[in-house]
């Protein structure tokens, strides 16, 4: 399945003090991370959406052959992602669906990604999302290329979510062990530092 993926690294680290996406977890930014998984994972179109601290963050990843795309708007989480749906669009040949991933998720696993798509095959629901064992947020999201048009639909800071739990026809979750854990302060980073995982 030709699936694109979306990383969302536009915000602006208020609460984390820098360029969040840069900061180092084992020796490397957390947004190399999450790069990791997507490539593991099998997937090659990968956009990055940036806005806050762009130059320092392209400045800062090794990048191998990402399409980088600016946000102009990168207070909200809602815009960050049409951004980068609309890029995905226009991937040729056309993406059947996306994946979207956030930036400072250095935990996300190839194994969920590659998951979710394949659940995304062939579920009625256009939206797959995961359900970890240990709680935590429903991230990353597959969306088929028919519901990408949900993002325009989208609102404010939080994405896709209230706009799912509005509409829990849309949406398949598939159960997966463990978490993913969202870095956002710097004591976030230190518990992952200390966790002993790669």
């Amino acid at each position: 399945m030709h699936v694109a993926a979306v990383i969302l690294a536009a915000g602006a680290s208020r609460r984390f003090g820098s360029p969040k996406v840069l900061a180092p977890l084992q020796g490397r930014p957390l947004l190399e991370h999450v790069l990791d998984a997507v490539r593991e994972a099998g997937i090659d179109e990968i956009v990055v959406v940036l806005g806050h601290a762009a130059e320092a963050v392209e400045e800062g990843i090794d990048w191998l052959d990402e399409q980088l795309v600016r946000n102009p708007d990168p207070e909200l989480l809602s815009s960050s992602l049409q951004v980068g749906l609309a890029a995905a669009a226009e991937i040729e040949p056309p993406v059947k669906g996306a994946i979207v991933l956030l930036g400072d998720q250095p935990r996300v696993r190839s194994e969920v990604i590659r998951g979710l798509i394949s659940v995304g095959r062939s579920a009625e629901e256009p939206v797959i999302v995961p359900e970890y064992g240990d709680g935590g947020g429903a991230n990353p999201v597959f969306l088929r290329r028919d519901a990408f048009d949900l993002a325009d639909e989208a609102t404010g800071d939080r994405g896709l979510g209230p706009l799912l739990t509005s509409r829990e026809e849309l949406v398949r979750a598939v159960p997966f062990g463990g978490s993913n854990p969202d870095v956002d302060v710097p004591a976030d980073l230190v518990r992952l530092e200390g966790d002993g995982a790669p």
